[in-house]
């Protein structure tokens, strides 16, 4: 094994995941993250089942399928009659089929249990409130006193370790929004099912509504297009943002209008994604999740990836020379990202499409089983990541 020791900056779900998949090949690892405490920002977070899938590897799927909900279906229907196009069963079929389930939950929720993992874990060191402003491996020494055989960056899409990587991706701003809350049970409308994942459809804008078991309540997420307040992630949203929205859901059915506006306290996030380039610098430092391949939400894939990048990743440097390593992980994973990339900009063109597209999308929808839709989903979901 050529890595002993490895430094990760970043501690959101893909520096953790690495931290433990790191672990359980025998390699210690420090994780350096800047906030002094650690906070989630967002709501809720699908966790398909090839995500799920690793998540079992490590250890933390008993503590995570305790406290979120697994959904009976994943459904697409029109947001602007209400009616119900296709839906892909979940739940028991999920883990039948795919070896894994489907699970719904506040992203807070999967950072707590995977704090808790590495906390436990001998093999992993969490640095809290530490800024790696030149991500070397100096520099990590100076801090760890060791030399770092590897260092990953995890750090999101405004990495600062990639800055170590020539010819690495870079982030643009995609033109789309989105705009996130909750919602209490008590407050939900009827059309929300607490036991369904659900997109509703509509012209060049989407909406996705799901069951959040910690908030006793609903995830809701609206998606359109907007301006960029810049490099963050969250801000609260404000009234221009607001109208913005409620305008571009005008044709909407009245109750998804109605629930978009007394929403309270929704979040705007703009949505970035990154370009082509290189993951790794060919020595000592990689680039995994946002950081290599940051892409847009619509296949519900980035934590998957990033959490799939992760597992990956330390099973090749443990078995393979580091150099080589390097290039085995993009030979795997990029292939991967390609193709999810691509299903997410055809769910972009599906879920969007206006005029004579969205009677031929609602035709061929109507017109597909559901064990057919499943079928389509067997490369993505039930896809187990080698570590």
């Amino acid at each position: 094994m050529s890595v002993k020791t490895a430094a990760i900056v970043g501690a959101g779900v893909a520096g953790l995941v690495a931290a433990l998949s790191l672990a359980r090949r025998g390699i210690f690892s420090d994780i350096f993250e800047q906030a002094a405490e650690l906070t989630e920002a967002g709501a809720g977070l699908q966790i398909s089942p090839n995500a799920a899938y690793v998540l079992g590897e490590l250890g933390v799927l008993p503590a995570l399928r305790s406290c979120w909900r697994e959904p009976d279906e994943i459904g697409l229907s029109s947001g602007l009659s209400l009616r119900p196009l296709a839906a892909v069963p979940s739940g028991a079929f999920a883990v039948k089929r795919w070896h894994a389930p489907y699970g719904v939950l506040h992203r807070a929720t999967l950072q707590r249990v995977l704090i808790e993992a590495v906390s436990r874990n001998a093999m992993c060191r969490l640095h809290l409130g530490t800024k790696i402003e030149t991500a070397t491996p100096q520099a990590i020494a100076a801090i760890t006193k060791t030399m770092p055989d590897l260092i990953i960056g995890a750090d999101g899409v405004w990495s600062k370790v990639r800055a170590q990587v020539p010819d690495s991706p870079r982030p643009h701003f995609s033109g789309h929004i989105a705009w996130r809350f909750t919602l209490p049970e008590a407050q939900a409308p009827a059309f929300l099912d607490r036991f369904t994942v659900t997109a509703f459809l509509g012209p060049a804008t989407h909406l996705v509504c799901y069951p959040l078991k910690e908030v006793g309540g609903f995830n809701i997420v609206a998606i359109g297009t907007g301006h960029s307040s810049g490099e963050n992630w969250a801000t609260d949203a404000s009234e221009r943002q607001r109208d913005a929205l409620l305008g571009q859901f005008s044709g909407w059915h009245p109750g998804i209008k109605k629930m978009l506006a007394e929403a309270e306290n929704p979040s705007f996030w703009p949505l970035y994604e990154t370009g082509l380039g290189r993951w790794h610098n060919g020595r000592d430092t990689v680039l995994v999740g946002d950081a290599a391949h940051a892409m847009m939400p619509f296949a519900a894939q980035g934590a998957a990836m990033a959490i799939e990048d992760a597992f990956e990743l330390a099973g090749l440097v443990a078995t393979l020379p580091l150099n080589a390593a390097l290039t085995a992980f993009v030979a795997l994973r990029a292939p991967r990202i390609a193709k999810v990339r691509n299903r997410g900009a055809f769910n972009k063109f599906a879920y969007h499409a206006r005029g004579p597209f969205r009677l031929g999308r609602n035709i061929v929808l109507k017109l597909r089983p559901p064990q057919a839709l499943a079928a389509d989903l067997d490369w993505l979901y039930g896809y187990q990541a080698k570590g």
